[in-house]
This record gives C-alpha cells, sequence and structure tokens, in this order.
C-alpha cells in the first residue's frame, strides 16, 4: 500500500490556518511551517474586521453589491471570478467564524453587529472589537489544534522556508528549510506546497507590518521561477502613527464608528474629505484618502503644525463607545503617543501597509465566471505550488477595499486546500534527488554567508536601512518616472553591496544576521521588480498614482458627462487594464503583460463623488 502524501504549508496566518484545515479536514498529513508561533503572525495585528453582505441592517446589502464594490476599489485590475466567490462565500464564513467562537460585537440576543469601512455605502464589516484578526487567528488555530493532537497536523514553529525543491520536470515536491534555533538546513518532502506567508512591508523599511514581514519566501519562490503579478501595486494607508523605528496602524475601523478628519485652516477646522467628497465623506477607498492627505500636506502645506500630519478626531465620540468598539486602537495611540484620543484629536499621517501585488496565481470558472473546484485554483506557475493571502496578486487588483484581506485569506485557504488535494491525485512518482539537492544547495548558501568576509565589508541592516528609505521615497503614494530610474539604478548597486557583506555574526544558533542576509537578498530582488513594474506603468490605476499620465474630468463634471475625458479613459483602459508579469532574470525583472478579463462587470470610471 503507497504511503499517505503530506501536504505543506508555508505560513500560520488566517490563510495558512484555513488552507491546514481544509487539508486536514480531507484527511491529509499536513506540516505547517512558521518563521514565528502561529498565534504570532502577522494576521493577529489586523484590526477592522472582515467583510460580507449579510445585510442585518436591512440597507439591501447583497454579494453582488460586495463584489462591485471590490472591483471598482481595486480599479478593475481585480481577477473577476476569484472575487464574485469571495463575496458570495463571505456571509457563510462570517458565520462559520461566529459558530467556532468569534467573539463577534453585536447586541445581547446574539446578532452580529456590523460597521461600514471605506468604499462602500453599506455596514457590512463585522468585527470583534479592534482585535479581530487576533480573535479570527485564535479560533482557527483551536481548530487546527484537534486535527494536530490527532496526528494529522505537525507544527514547525521557528522554522524559516528558504526555497522550494524541484525534479527533473521542473514540479515542486517539496521545501529546503531551516531550523532558526539550531540553524540545521533540512528538506521535506510534500505532494504540493502552498505559500501564505503574508506581504513584504519590511522591503519599505517603516512599514504597519510586522518585523517578519520581509517577503523572503515570496522573493525565493520568484527567484525561483515563480511568476510575479502586480508588483508596482502597494497600498499606503491612510492612518498610521510615525515612528522612529516603525509605523503602527490606527485602524480603518475608526472611520466605521464616525472618525472626522481635519486641518486647521483660517482659524477653524477644515474638513477636506467631506468637503470634496460628500457622497462618501471620510469614509473614501484607502488610496483616495491617502493622496488627499498628501496634497493637504504636501502640496497646500497645511499640515498641523507645520509637518506631515493631520487630526483625525473622534472626541465627538462618547469615550464607553469608543472603548468598547475600537478599544485597542485607543490603547495603541495611548501608549505611544501618551495622549487620550476620546478627549484630543490624534494626529496621523499615512503608512506603507499592503501589497495587492504577490505572486500569480490561477483559478478555473464556468461560463458564469464561478470559480468551480480545480487543481488550478490558487496554483502558481510552478506545478505542485501553490500560494494564499496577501502573498497572491488575485484579489484586490490596484487597491484592496479595507475589511477584504480577512476574507480573502480565509476564503483563499477554503479553496486551495481542495486543489491541492485533486492535484496530488495525480501520479506523481518518485521525487528522485529533488529533496537532497535542496538541501545540499541551501545548506551551501548558508555557509557561504557565514564566510563572507571583505575588505571593506558593507553592513546588511545598513543595506536594508537604504532600501527602505529609496522605496519609500519613490514608490508609495506619488510616483515620478526620474525618481523611478534613479530608485532603480540604486537598487542595482545595493545589489552589488550586498556581495561585498561582512558577516556579523558566526554563532551556530539563532544566528540572526546569517538569517536576515540571506533575506535581505530576496527583498532586494522584489524590489527591483516593483520599481521596474512601477516605472513601466505610465498610467494613474489605484493606488499606483503618476501625476504626469492623470486623466481628470472637467471641473464640476463627472466622468460619464465629460465626452473628452471618457474618449481618454477608454484609450487608457484599452492600454494599461493589463497584469503585470514579473519574471525573474539575473540582470533585471523582465516585465509582460496580460489582459484582465471582464466576464462579469465591465470597466467604468472610479469616482466617489
Amino acid at each position: 500500500m503507497a504511503e499517505q502524501p503530506r501536504f505543506i504549508v508555508v505560513g500560520g496566518g488566517l490563510a495558512g490556518l484555513m488552507t491546514t484545515l481544509k487539508l486536514a479536514e480531507a484527511g491529509q498529513q499536513v506540516d505547517v511551517f512558521s518563521i514565528v508561533p502561529v498565534k504570532r503572525s502577522h494576521s493577529v495585528c489586523a484590526q477592522g474586521g472582515i467583510n460580507g453582505a449579510v445585510n442585518t441592517k436591512g440597507e439591501g446589502d447583497h454579494p453582488d453589491i460586495h463584489v462591485k464594490d471590490t472591483l471598482k476599489g481595486g480599479d478593475f485590475l481585480n481577477e473577476q471570478p476569484p472575487v464574485k466567490g469571495m463575496c458570495y462565500a463571505a456571509p457563510g464564513i462570517i458565520y462559520l467564524l461566529d459558530r467556532l467562537g468569534v467573539p463577534f460585537n453585536g447586541p445581547p440576543e446574539g446578532v452580529i453587529d456590523f460597521r461600514r469601512l471605506g468604499g462602500t455605502l453599506h455596514h457590512r464589516t463585522a468585527f470583534a472589537g479592534a482585535t479581530t484578526g487576533q480573535q479570527l487567528l485564535y479560533a482557527l488555530d483551536e481548530q487546527v489544534r484537534r486535527h494536530e493532537a490527532e496526528g494529522r497536523v505537525r507544527k514547525f514553529e521557528y522554522w524559516e522556508f528558504l526555497g522550494i525543491a524541484k525534479d527533473g520536470q521542473g514540479r515542486c515536491r517539496g521545501i529546503a528549510a531551516v531550523d532558526l534555533r539550531s540553524m540545521e538546513v533540512k528538506a521535506y518532502p510534500a505532494a504540493a506546497v502552498c505559500l501564505c506567508t503574508g506581504g513584504p512591508g519590511i522591503i519599505f523599511g517603516r512599514s504597519t507590518n510586522s518585523m517578519i514581514n520581509t517577503g523572503s519566501a515570496m522573493g525565493s519562490a520568484y527567484i525561483d521561477g515563480a511568476l510575479f503579478g502586480n508588483p508596482e501595486m502597494i497600498q499606503v494607508h491612510p492612518t498610521a502613527i510615525p515612528g522612529e523605528d516603525k509605523l503602527r496602524l490606527m485602524s480603518e475601523s475608526i472611520r466605521g464608528e464616525g472618525w472626522r478628519m481635519w486641518v486647521p485652516r483660517d482659524g477653524k477646522p477644515w474638513y477636506f474629505l467631506e468637503e470634496k467628497y460628500p457622497h462618501y465623506k471620510n469614509l473614501v477607498p484607502r488610496d483616495v484618502a491617502t493622496r488627499e492627505i498628501f496634497k493637504v500636506c504636501r502640496e497646500m502645506h497645511l499640515g498641523v503644525d507645520g509637518k506631515d500630519q493631520v487630526y483625525l478626531d473622534v472626541t465627538h465620540i462618547p469615550a464607553d463607545v469608543l472603548r468598547r468598539k475600537i478599544g485597542g486602537v485607543i490603547e495603541i495611540y495611548e501608549k505611544f503617543v501618551g495622549d487620550d484620543p476620546t478627549k484630543v484629536p490624534m494626529r496621523i499621517f499615512p503608512g506603507m501597509h499592503y501589497s495587492m501585488g504577490g505572486l500569480w496565481v490561477d483559478y478555473e470558472a464556468n461560463d458564469k465566471g464561478d470559480v468551480v473546484p480545480s487543481a488550478r485554483n490558487q496554483a502558481t506557475n510552478i506545478p505542485g505550488l501553490y500560494a494564499a493571502g496577501e502573498c497572491d496578486y488575485q484579489y484586490h487588483g490596484a487597491n484592496r477595499l479595507g475589511a477584504n484581506s480577512l476574507l480573502s485569506c480565509i476564503y483563499a485557504g477554503q479553496i486551495v486546500g481542495p486543489a491541492m488535494t485533486l492535484y496530488a491525485k495525480k501520479a506523481l512518482g518518485d521525487e528522485g534527488s529533488a529533496l537532497e539537492e535542496a538541501r545540499k544547495r541551501w545548506r551551501e548558501r548558508r555557509v557561504a554567508i557565514y564566510k563572507l568576509r571583505s575588505d571593506t565589508p558593507e553592513n546588511p541592516y545598513v543595506i536594508d536601512q537604504e532600501l527602505g528609505d529609496l522605496m519609500s521615497d519613490a514608490c508609495t503614494v506619488v510616483r515620478y518616472n526620474d525618481k523611478l530610474r534613479k530608485a532603480e539604478g540604486k537598487i542595482v548597486e545595493l545589489k552589488g553591496r550586498w556581495k561585498k557583506v561582512g558577516n556579523l555574526d558566526d554563532s551556530p544558533r539563532a544566528n540572526q544576521a546569517v538569517t536576515f542576509t540571506n533575506q535581505l537578498w530576496n527583498m532586494l530582488e522584489m524590489a527591483h521588480a516593483m520599481v521596474k513594474g512601477a516605472l513601466l506603468r505610465d498610467e494613474c490605476r489605484g493606488a499606483h498614482y503618476k501625476p504626469d499620465f492623470e486623466v481628470k474630468p472637467a471641473e464640476g463634471k463627472k466622468p460619464q458627462d465629460d465626452p473628452a475625458f471618457m474618449e481618454k479613459w477608454r484609450a487608457n483602459l484599452e492600454k494599461w487594464n493589463k497584469t503585470t508579469i514579473a519574471t525573474y532574470k539575473p540582470e533585471a525583472p523582465e516585465i509582460s503583460y496580460r489582459a484582465v478579463p471582464y466576464p462579469i462587470l465591465k470597466p467604468e470610471p472610479r469616482h466617489y463623488d
């Protein structure tokens, strides 16, 4: 009798745990690798909530409206069938989580409460205070631990994914990983591997991401041949607390509870979002709010006290309501700033937050645009390698709506588990020497990093700091081609300097310097793809904003009422509504494009007036 195949899931956040859960429920054996204990995965930091058109408030909300809001929010660069599948699955996911014990806010009779977030006119976001990510993560981990106790799941915590093991036919047959305590490199077999390793925020230096979010696993897969979709699409969250060490998120849930954003002008508060967007007011999508804050501070020079900051005001909301609904956010501000937001307006500024781009993944849909069970769902271009969560590209297009991230992680996990099972039904045969070659390759690379020496040694942490400053300046809110060209040249220089790095620590155990030096190379390659993608996309779309290529309707007119604008918009749609595909090449990424199909909703001009 053939031995039952094992599956590998890399990452223990929401996408990883749901993938693991679906595999284990199907009776499969699963190995979960996580760089930290799974309960410390970055999903734990999500604050705002999870979207689903449950319509408990009688507003006429429906999954079709959720689909339209998501596609419009992403400026129609999303893959439409997966978005439809996600939005239609959302109400069931919320009720599933409720039954798993997630303490969603709501009245005593047990009805789940919903709040509004940006980019929608409906109360669609279920929430557990301001710690929704933590509650969801703990609930899913509790279910995975049942299977762990029954022997179907093994957890490898404090293990880092180094790279995939490919056989002679280019199929993924397992992974190489390192024990971050003993520094021992091992290879593990798998019938299929799913990367659920989150985003690459640390490439931008200071961000709202956890320090583990280097994107190194995604970068390693990209270097090994996985395609990188829409690498230039980076989300900058409108509300964060600037810090010397990192940026701290002030959740969009505050918007949902009635925040007002303003700056002083002519001796009184100027509510600039409410004035410009009277329909959506303070609940415009994140990219729109972020650009308005930049305009107020950088162009109009109206930032509070002349600095890059605006007021985020909730002092008009009763303190007991704030403590009950967004207590976690209030505590963060009190701890790191020292002021009580229930009494004094918060001072905030945008900060890098999320990557809409990620590994290119596939799907299979029928003629109605419905995703159907298939081994293709969430599959990368490397057979046997899958991706889900923030490290895949297909759900959010050019801009993500708040509270769609937790939903996309869980939905992707729900469909990728069965897809991996279907893939494994193929007769894969023996993996041959793939595992041993992967183990040898990565062991030799680690040894080589230990031996790095130079007459003029470079410090990897200095290179990282320069990379973060460079990316934040050139490749976030406002982008100009001259700065992007200089940034690409600088990244090439940093890659050259990486080869002259001197090893900072010879310790054979828990060596963080060696680990980070290896991660830094993957970060540099990903940054190169991001900058190259941004440089070549000469348009404005979602979070990708190039003022030199902006097309705007005439003052006071809606897009559809301006024929000249509509003609330019259609020409731009024809040219640029395409997925950017980055293919790794040692010298520089190779950029190509794939048209985005519209089986569900035709694109329309994006406006929120």
